[in-house]
């Protein structure tokens, strides 16, 4: 089962910052955004279609690089597009501020059953969309605060809710009040999944822990990206919180008495040895014992793994900002990225119908995964998707689901 799954951030993006052509400085830090956006979108695709981690080599290791870290890095950026649509670098406020609340219930209702009819399709990949649309409703209340007060709450999240969602998980092994929940849950009955507690505590993405990233991107938007060095100390925090995330995980891992053998047992033959920063750990197959939380794999759902993975996000962000506003040249080169960035949402759900079509005619039966035949297909899916949105983008403002959307949204221009 691949884990990277996300939706276009994208998707979030303000219709006033797109009617009204922005200052200079400012598109140039939207750009790098989309940049950044588009980034994850290859490194989705890498987990999906590409080949497995096993290869080795460069190609392995970039491929184990991106993997469960885009879907953070697009967490991240969707709390960013929050903010652009509730207001930045200020909040709306009266009738403009409830607005933009509505604007956002409307996209969290829409997300919700596109993802479980993407879902529905029965594909290897872990659709995050529904998963996205619940994170929406949880961070709203809170797109008023400040900076700081936003990092502090996602730093406070990181360290508590890996434990709370261990001990719920644990409880939901352990006993049956997850089961009743369940069998009175109408969105379970609708939807043929575990429906509310699968969304908050039992699925790939479990609210509880996938909120610091949104409150982390809500955080990096409120601040003027334009003062001069916070690019830098943005980088550096990133940085900082990599090493760690993922050094204290391996430090953890190597000092905690029989915890690499427990892991190992635990994840029936899982790399323990890279519990400390890659998905080849595996998943506990049957009980998770309580040296998981010293794990730092991108999809754990630990301390460790939240820190590291908000660090790479952060670092990438820095880093495609800094492209942007620094090295034109260099963003117009990548500027079929950055497409693929701003209508990211579009190429998401068309590489996963696309996986249903090719299942469907047994193509995945001719690529194995193990081996560097799968190479020409990622390269595939990414040439199809830049394609696409570079064309798409030259006769267009708004990818075609964006649009759409967008026109969704529209009726809460009508609250009072």
């Amino acid at each position: 089962m691949t884990h990277d799954a996300s939706p276009a951030a994208s998707s979030t993006a303000s219709p006033e910052s797109q009617a009204r052509p922005p200052a200079p400085r400012t598109a140039a830090r939207l750009v790098g955004v989309d940049l950044a956006r588009g980034l994850a979108v290859f490194g989705m695709y890498s987990a999906h279609v590409g080949p497995d981690v096993t290869v080795g080599g460069p190609v392995g290791l970039l491929l184990e690089t991106a993997r469960g870290r885009s879907s953070a890095l697009f967490a991240l950026l969707a709390g960013f597009s929050l903010v652009i649509i509730t207001g930045r670098p200020r909040p709306r406020t009266g009738r403009a501020g409830r607005q933009a609340v509505v604007r956002v219930l409307i996209r969290a209702v829409v997300l919700l059953p596109l993802g479980y009819a993407l879902t529905a399709l029965d594909t290897e990949v872990d659709v995050i969309l529904s998963f996205y649309g619940l994170l929406f409703l949880a961070v709203l209340p809170l797109y008023r605060l400040r900076a700081s007060t936003l990092a502090l709450l996602a730093a406070t999240g990181a360290l508590v809710l890996p434990q709370l969602l261990y001990a719920t998980r644990k409880s939901i092994e352990e006993g049956t009040w997850a089961d009743a929940v369940v069998a009175h849950d109408p969105l379970a009955r609708l939807t043929g999944t575990d429906g509310v507690v699968e969304l908050l505590f039992t699925g790939e993405y479990p609210v509880v822990t996938w909120v610091p990233f949104l409150l982390a991107g809500m955080a990096v938007a409120r601040l003027d990206l334009g003062r001069p060095g916070l690019r830098a100390r943005l980088a550096l925090t990133g940085a900082a919180l990599a090493v760690l995330g993922y050094g204290g995980s391996w430090l953890a891992l190597h000092l905690a008495p029989h915890a690499l053998t427990t892991i190992a047992s635990a994840t029936d033959g899982g790399s323990a040895s890279s519990a400390w920063w890659s998905d080849a750990v595996g998943e506990p197959y049957d009980a998770t014992p309580l040296s998981w939380l010293l794990v730092a794999a991108p999809h754990s759902q630990t301390t460790f793994s939240i820190l590291g993975n908000t660090g790479v996000a952060l670092a990438v962000v820095a880093g495609c900002l800094t492209a942007a506003d620094r090295a034109p040249r260099l963003t117009r080169l990548a500027s079929p990225v950055s497409a693929v960035g701003r209508m990211a949402l579009t190429v998401y759900v068309l590489h996963i119908v696309a996986l249903w079509l090719l299942v469907d005619v047994r193509y995945l039966a001719v690529v194995d995964a193990d081996t560097m035949s799968a190479l020409p297909v990622l390269l595939a899916f990414v040439a199809a998707a830049m394609l696409l949105a570079t064309v798409w983008s030259h006769f267009f403002r708004r990818g075609p689901l964006e649009q759409l959307l967008h026109l969704a949204t529209r009726p809460a221009r009508y609250t009072p």
